[in-house]
């Protein structure tokens, strides 16, 4: 019996004979040649029907097939090297599953309100595709080096009592006559994980109560979080660096096919596999921003216009570090000294795509966090688990946090992040 192999399966077949589950993307044909451009979630290639070696009922049924047809290939893998994938298959046969015509997605350019409307089946084309596979590279990368790292994956509640990063973002819920909020974070929560498991990091979805109109902003995401124990801010620093190495190298590696899909340049992406991230001081960073006569002054937080001008002066991602106590959270610890600045950085991606990664020391003594808590016009009882992690056995500890469609985004060099995120739950475009 024929074997059934995947499209992406398609090198180890050379010149045998195979079966395929496939649907139709595009058809053009030539007189008595057929040219139907195949995929299977797998990959995108080409299988070519011709007339003289199929039977007419074969040619015929293939002359009617209709965009997202599905059906069943039977033929011969040959390679093809003017094709992306460098393979296409010379059908002989074919049995038809599904043939249903009016498939709204054409080929030719559609408006972003249009693809977001139909994502559900926008899915389907070669952009979604191939932003999903390397997604998935950098999910498993992800949970490989932190494993390698001796962290184990600790998953945060999706419902809170309290803010991380403040009040003004959160989403509201009556969780049964109580006050609760989907999660902005599961930073604090993981902290509890890392003084239970030394190192864990958490992975899942985070909520903004922000109106998503650019790359800053959405109102969903997912986050990766990993918190430590007995570790030091530039220790952090060490780990941030190697694991956004190790996870860039992996998708050098294993989706050379996708990028060349999106048009993206690897060699963009090679400088951060090397590593040595500069740390810019916060100081330093206003300076070159006022150097190049941008109206910035210190104490302000900084813009994507700021992170872009700063992302372009670099070929790899850059540390900006120790920013000013009022412009981040309250948890993090202070700089013995300079009592005015934070013992945190933030990761700026290169060519303009601005903070990937968040991070800081935190606090650790009791009294000086719970003073920070009330300067910062929070409600201390929300916080008094968080305040335990310091009265029983408190060490030093750090964490960070990735944006991961932020991440996507630049490794996939995309004009918008929305384009990163694979099913965002936008209520407006969903229909019931």
């Amino acid at each position: 019996m024929t074997e059934l192999i995947s499209i992406k399966d398609s090198s180890k077949h050379v010149d045998e004979e195979v079966r395929m589950h496939v649907w139709l993307t595009d058809k053009r044909s030539s007189g008595k040649i057929i040219f139907l451009q195949l995929r299977d979630g797998t990959a995108f290639f080409q299988g070519v029907i011709r007339k003289n070696d199929v039977s007419e009922e074969v040619f015929e049924t293939a002359k009617t097939l209709r965009q997202e047809a599905s059906f069943y290939i039977t033929g011969t893998v040959h390679k093809d090297e003017r094709s992306h994938f460098g393979y296409e298959i010379q059908i002989t046969d074919l049995e038809v599953v599904s043939n249903n015509e009016g498939y709204p997605i054409g080929n030719k350019e559609h408006g972003v309100d249009f693809l977001l409307d139909h994502r559900h089946l926008w899915l389907r084309s070669k952009k979604p595709f191939a932003i999903m596979q390397i997604r998935n590279t950098m999910f498993k990368a992800t949970v490989d080096f932190f494993e390698k790292e001796g962290f184990i994956k600790f998953d945060a509640p999706i419902f809170m009592h309290s803010a991380p990063e403040g009040t003004t973002q959160l989403f509201h819920v009556d969780y049964f006559d109580h006050d609760a909020y989907l999660s902005q974070s599961g930073q604090l929560y993981g902290e509890a994980g890392a003084m239970a498991f030394g190192k864990i990091f958490t992975f899942g979805p985070t909520f903004r109560a922000e109106e998503s109109k650019g790359r800053r902003h959405m109102t969903e995401f997912w986050m990766m979080e990993p918190e430590m124990a007995w570790m030091h801010q530039d220790e952090s620093l060490d780990l941030q660096e190697r694991y956004l190495a190790y996870m860039v190298k992996q998708v050098l590696d294993k989706n050379e096919y996708e990028l060349k899909i999106l048009g993206r340049d690897p060699e963009k992406l090679r400088p951060t596999t090397e590593g040595n991230f500069v740390r810019l001081p916060y100081d330093d960073a206003v300076k070159m921003l006022q150097e190049a006569g941008r109206d910035f002054k210190w104490g302000d937080d900084f813009g994507a216009p700021d992170e872009g001008y700063i992302s372009e002066q670099y070929d790899r991602p850059v540390f900006i570090v120790n920013y000013p106590t009022s412009i981040k959270p309250f948890y993090m610890k202070k700089n013995p000294d300079n009592p005015k600045e934070y013992l945190c950085a933030d990761v700026i991606a290169p060519e303009g795509y601005g903070e990937i990664f968040g991070g800081s020391e935190r606090e650790g003594n009791y009294e000086v966090l719970k003073q920070q808590i009330l300067d910062a016009g929070l409600n201390l009882e929300d916080y008094q688990w968080y305040l335990d992690l310091r009265k029983f056995g408190g060490v030093p500890h750090s964490g960070f946090g990735m944006g991961f469609e932020r991440t996507i985004a630049w490794v996939c060099h995309l004009d918008h992040i929305r384009e990163a995120i694979p099913f965002p739950r936008l209520i407006n475009r969903m229909q019931p």
